[in-house]
């Protein structure tokens, strides 16, 4: 698991890169392997439905044990199961990247971080350069 300080830093460091990529305000979870939040962030400007967007794609990358990307790509060929699916979550997977697994060297899932408020590309990216430069190593979930 990630320590409150470690996910602090890496909340933050998707927020820099973020700025430094010109994305739009972003909002920035961190969620334990139990999908509780350790930390949340907001950009000024940020919509207000972000919070529960970044949650819900790294909720759903937990408990899919997939990271977001891979949830929207099955999605895409098998909506009857994610129509399902988040009704069983009571709307908390929210199928569309941004939602990365944080794992260790080697392969454990430590935390996931989602992220809400540009496209969907920029914002896993946002979290796969924050995990990588905390020494972690992002799965954002490419399809095996």
């Amino acid at each position: 698991m990630l320590s409150l300080g470690q996910a602090s830093t890496m909340v933050d460091d998707a927020l820099r890169q973020g700025a430094a990529l010109g994305c739009a305000p972003l909002t920035v979870a961190a969620l334990d392997p139990g999908g509780h939040l350790l930390v949340l962030k907001r950009q000024d400007g940020s919509a207000i439905l972000r919070p529960q967007i970044a949650q819900a794609k790294a909720w759903g990358a937990l408990g899919m044990g997939l990271g977001s990307r891979a949830l929207a790509e099955r999605a895409a060929t098998a909506p009857a199961f994610y129509t399902a699916l988040a009704a069983l979550s009571e709307g908390r997977v929210v199928p569309v990247p941004g939602g990365v697994l944080v794992r260790d060297s080697e392969g454990a899932v430590l935390a996931a971080v989602g992220i809400s408020g540009d496209n969907p590309a920029n914002d896993e990216a946002c979290a796969v350069f924050a995990i990588e430069h905390g020494g972690f190593v992002a799965d954002p979930g490419q399809t095996p």
